[in-house]
């Protein structure tokens, strides 16, 4: 009987997760149903945290879509694939003569995403120069472009991911 209930029990209307294909009924996925719903129309910044391949890109989409900013740009950046070292231009942009090879300026994916979501994937595998970047932009809505001395302010929501169940250890936040 608790079976057959579970397997017909379906998840809020106002999630809309059949549009983002985000797919599950269990317990645990209704939970995410919930923290979806609880985040979307709000301009926090929220990190996600699951294995490889559990979908977390799509509940980002789904918080994104779902929210104020539907129609602004959701910029995803896979932190993990792009080498540090040019993560930072990546980001910020750079420009004109900034380093070898920047032939022009260049706009970053903050820039790009300006208004909307950009979703930092493995945010985990950055280094901590790069994430003290990151929290400037995240307190004071604004960053530097790699070679330029004027800040840019940005309006961007930030979502953000990791498979490291470890993130979140209290022992890890101590000072």
């Amino acid at each position: 009987l608790d079976k057959t209930r579970r397997h017909q029990r379906k998840a809020p209307a106002d999630v809309g997760h059949e549009d983002y294909g985000i797919i599950g009924e269990s317990d645990q996925m209704h939970k995410v149903y919930h923290a979806i719903k609880k985040v979307k129309s709000t301009d926090a910044t929220v990190l996600i945290t699951g294995e490889s391949g559990t979908g977390k890109e799509l509940v980002a989409r789904a918080i994104h879509y779902g929210g104020k900013t539907s129609k602004a740009p959701f910029v995803p950046v896979n932190c993990g694939g792009i080498p540090d070292t040019l993560l930072e231009s990546e980001l910020f942009g750079h420009v004109k003569g900034a380093f070898t090879g920047a032939t022009e300026t260049r706009a970053g994916f903050f820039q790009t995403a300006d208004g909307g979501t950009i979703f930092l994937d493995e945010i985990s595998n950055t280094s901590l120069a790069m994430q003290a970047k990151l929290l400037r932009v995240l307190q004071e809505k604004e960053f530097y472009m790699v070679g330029s001395k004027r800040s840019h302010k940005v309006n961007v929501r930030v979502v953000a991911a990791t498979n490291r169940p470890d993130i979140l250890d209290p022992a890890l936040m101590r000072p």
